[in-house]
């Protein structure tokens, strides 16, 4: 496995858990509330968010990256 491969998977892994822990916090408090099981609905929601978000981060990510390097690379001379 290339150095490559690796940083891309440990990317990925991060990422993902950092956005679905996050956003899964902020939309189980908007849906819900801080009630007594918040947590626990928390942790449910996050543990059936990142196994997706990882997919999205590792098929997307590659294409993201290079969008996102020709929209602020220098504009090419006639």
């Amino acid at each position: 496995m290339s150095n490559q491969f690796k940083t891309r998977l440990l990317f990925s892994v991060v990422m993902s858990a950092l956005m679905s822990f996050l956003m899964t916090g902020w939309v189980t408090w908007l849906n819900l509330g801080f009630g007594p099981d918040y947590t626990a609905r928390w942790m449910r929601a996050f543990l059936a968010a990142w196994p997706a978000a990882f997919t999205i981060v590792m098929l997307c990510g590659p294409t993201v990256q290079r969008f996102c390097q020709r929209m602020v690379a220098p504009a090419k001379a006639p």
